[in-house]
């Protein structure tokens, strides 16, 4: 049964003091997260808003960006910011995401760990650095946060907005807190029609469509230097990759090794979804007779390795570029899938899982174009990569749809920046008539 408004505010209000009850243990947890390496110890001060960096004289747009993949997203939104004269301050919520903000974006803006949604942090986070608008990527909703700054009149914005059929489903059984929630956006800026129809659908007003803003991002980098010395070790040998893999799925990634290795001689490059894990990775790989080569450790890919690891962070343009065939992960033996548009940007022939709803729109439309395909299992992943090493012709036509596709599915970011207008113009209209903070010159 749905709740009343009257209900909805209840239940709100209930988050809220129970947030507050559970904030002693926040230390602890913190803690306990920093030790497993999940969060920065040195920095966990900011996850209580405690600013580690000045603020900045002048506008300031807060963009929260959670992990990697949202990080990536907004690179180029960052950037046409800061050409603005627009400060930014961008927050992530993972060590690896913040890792990458530092890589790709060095000091062009301020990195803070975003607050825990717990009234204090929220509270003592904007009260230090009064964004003058906040915006959110993909699928981020914190009600306390989002109630704070609704209640201090700053507009938060969803940008590249996503709603996968969980997060919907969930949303929908309690129509009255999500209206009450997705009110308080000031613009929402899906990817899809599909996206947008779902977030009307749950009270967000106005809602405009972009497309996928990644697809304006500058191609994931890499070390030319590096990638040459991979590629005089690799040699001759034919390649393919496994990348963005969860559990159950590296495991499928050594038996399509093992079937094909007698035929092909292959290298199979893999690349979990979460580096902490390669240790337990390379024991079943190593139990299963294979010769595994490491990133981290700078092991030489020889003629005898089976698999080479890739551990490391915010260096998928590396691993992308050592092949031609990339399987995405999270669509096997996990849901939602992961972003098929790198591989498919750096000229890879790109196959999947079925399960790719967090990312339905990107894949149905690599795969009318005939740059993707959908495979249902492990042998049918083998066939799949045997048949693209064996086939140049096939292969080439795939990549070639692949970068066909990219070009058509540009101008998302144009959109994206249309539909800020009215908010971003005004604050570079104040940069300029300010004088510059040396802080982010």
């Amino acid at each position: 049964m749905a709740l009343s408004d009257g209900l909805a505010s209840f239940a709100l209000t209930s988050y809220g003091w129970l947030g507050l009850a559970a904030y002693p243990l926040s230390r602890p947890l913190l803690a306990y997260r920093a030790a497993k390496g999940k969060e920065d110890r040195a920095r966990r001060a900011e996850r209580f808003g405690n600013a580690s960096l000045p603020r900045p004289a002048g506008p300031l747009v807060w963009i929260h960006a959670a992990s990697v993949g949202e990080t990536t997203a907004v690179l180029a939104l960052m950037r046409e910011l800061r050409r603005r004269d627009i400060h930014v301050l961008l927050t992530t919520g993972t060590v690896t995401s913040a890792e990458v903000a530092k890589n790709r974006l060095g000091d062009m803006v301020l990195h803070q760990y975003v607050p825990l949604d717990l009234l204090p942090p929220v509270r003592r986070f904007l009260d230090y650095w009064q964004p003058d608008v906040a915006i959110g990527v993909e699928s981020e909703i914190w009600p306390t946060t989002l109630a704070e700054l609704h209640r201090r009149h700053i507009p938060q914005i969803l940008v590249n907005a996503r709603m996968s059929d969980r997060s919907f489903d969930r949303w929908k059984r309690h129509p009255a807190i999500a209206e009450t929630l997705f009110g308080k956006l000031a613009l929402v800026i899906a990817q899809s029609d599909l996206d947008a129809e779902r977030f009307r659908d749950l009270g967000a007003w106005p809602v405009s469509v972009s497309g996928n803003i990644k697809v304006d991002s500058d191609a994931p980098p890499c070390d030319e230097q590096v990638l040459e010395g991979y590629r005089q070790q690799i040699g001759t040998r034919k390649t393919w990759a496994a990348i963005s893999t969860f559990e159950g799925e590296e495991k499928i990634a050594s038996m399509v090794h093992r079937a094909l290795k007698a035929h092909t001689g292959l290298l199979t490059v893999l690349v979990p979804r979460h580096p902490d894990r390669c240790d337990e990775i390379e024991a079943m790989l190593v139990e299963k007779g294979l010769v595994v080569a490491r990133r981290t450790r700078g092991d030489v890919i020889t003629a005898e390795t089976d698999v080479f690891l890739g551990d490391t962070i915010g260096e998928m343009g590396l691993y992308l570029r050592l092949t031609e065939i990339a399987f995405v992960g999270r669509s096997l033996s996990a849901e939602g899938g992961q972003n098929p548009l790198e591989p498919a940007m750096l000229g890879c022939a790109v196959l999947s899982g079925p399960q790719v709803s967090n990312f339905r729109e990107s894949y149905q439309r690599l795969v009318r174009k005939g740059s993707a395909r959908i495979i249902r299992d492990a042998e049918m992943l083998a066939k799949a990569v045997h048949f693209l090493m064996s086939n140049d012709v096939a292969r080439s036509k795939m990549i070639d749809a692949g970068l066909e596709s990219m070009q058509e599915m540009r101008g998302a970011l144009t959109a994206t920046l249309k539909g800020l207008e009215p908010y971003v113009s005004p604050l570079s209209v104040k940069a300029k008539l300010e004088p510059r903070s040396a802080s982010q010159g």
